[in-house]
């Protein structure tokens, strides 16, 4: 199949493009980036340089048209200007977030201008959304916060275990969750051995998006309280959830929920009783990692996620819904280990 990547001079897009060249189904047959137009791809993204003389083409409909499967990797906003000229026909997976919400009350919220529409939300993962990603032609990737907090959440709110209405979560991100423009709050010498929260108090745009995946799963209202924080780290996620238990319940009852609701999932492990997700476990791999505990003193379940979020919580997740869209073993061109230290 012909591939085309949208945006590829970013983070998400520049690891689209190391995970896509080794695919035995996928061809990239065009690479568009905007402002880089012309530029080697190798000069953007070092680690490519088995690209060679290759160069970022322009961002042009008509070659968008030419491709059976597009992935668009844009700030959010701009993805729907242009799949508006797309041919219905061409297969897409967009990793911003234009079509993520059902809410255009929340759209306009969050992200402001107009509400695109929604697509098939890709979090494979979750009970019964696997068919419907593989029965959809145009998925709308999950943010990497929702990810992995949605994943953490899911298998409490499916049990009716925790009080949904009470869900608080902190959790940091590398930064190449913020892109590659250029800013002072990102520089080496503003976030070397620092930690800095940001968008906290309600504010965070992912915040809806979490709340209406989970309540697909419980039927009901789903309140976050989302803080997030920014680690002197290029990528990766580590997110720790909290909720009011609504039942009697130990570590022990709680990790057999998460074992049995995951259970045959390559892609999402329940560490071992001993162990403690990390950022560096699960870089470069499309996984998450998570530990379920029961704090009875202060009777909430808590539970520990960590996903890389160039990977699980952006292109390797995006390969993933392609994959199904497009009648492959979901896992093809994907490995769930991570590099390690």
């Amino acid at each position: 199949m012909k591939i085309g990547i949208v945006g590829a001079s970013g983070c998400s897009g520049g690891e689209l493009l190391r995970l896509l060249h080794a695919h035995p189904f996928f061809e990239t047959a065009y690479i568009a980036a905007g402002a880089q137009a012309g530029a080697l791809i190798s000069d953007v993204h070092p680690q490519l340089a088995s690209f060679g003389a290759r160069s970022f083409e322009a961002t042009d409909i008509s070659r968008m048209n030419e491709c059976d499967l597009l992935f668009f990797a844009l700030p959010h906003g701009e993805s729907a200007k242009l799949i508006a000229g797309v041919n219905p026909k061409i297969k897409i997976i967009d990793l911003g977030a234009d079509f993520r919400l059902k809410s255009s009350l929340s759209w306009e919220k969050y992200y402001g201008g107009k509400h695109a529409g929604t697509w098939e939300y890709g979090l494979p993962e979750i009970a019964g959304q696997r068919e419907k990603i593989a029965a959809s032609s145009r998925i709308a990737n999950p943010g990497c916060y929702a990810t992995a907090i949605a994943l953490a959440s899911a298998p409490a709110v499916a049990q009716g275990l925790i009080d949904a209405q009470d869900i608080v979560v902190v959790a940091a991100s590398g930064t190449t969750g913020a892109g590659r423009k250029a800013s002072t709050s990102l520089l080496a010498s503003e976030i070397m051995g620092s930690l800095t929260s940001y968008k906290f108090g309600g504010v965070h745009q992912h915040i809806p998006e979490i709340e209406e995946s989970l309540s697909n799963i419980s039927g009901g209202t789903v309140n976050l309280s989302f803080t997030p924080i920014l680690a002197p780290m290029p990528r990766g996620i580590l997110a720790t959830v909290t909720a009011k238990l609504l039942q009697p319940l130990d570590t022990k009852s709680a990790r057999e929920v998460y074992r049995k609701y995951y259970a045959g999932q390559e892609f999402v492990t329940l560490l071992s009783d001993v162990a403690l997700p990390r950022t560096s476990a699960v870089i470069g791999g499309n996984s998450v990692h998570l530990q379920v505990a029961v704090d009875l003193h202060a009777n909430r379940l808590i539970i520990s996620a960590a996903l890389d979020n160039l990977g699980k919580g952006a292109s390797s997740q995006a390969i993933q819904n392609a994959n199904l869209i497009c009648g492959l073993p979901e896992n093809t061109g994907l490995i769930a280990l991570g590099v390690g230290a």
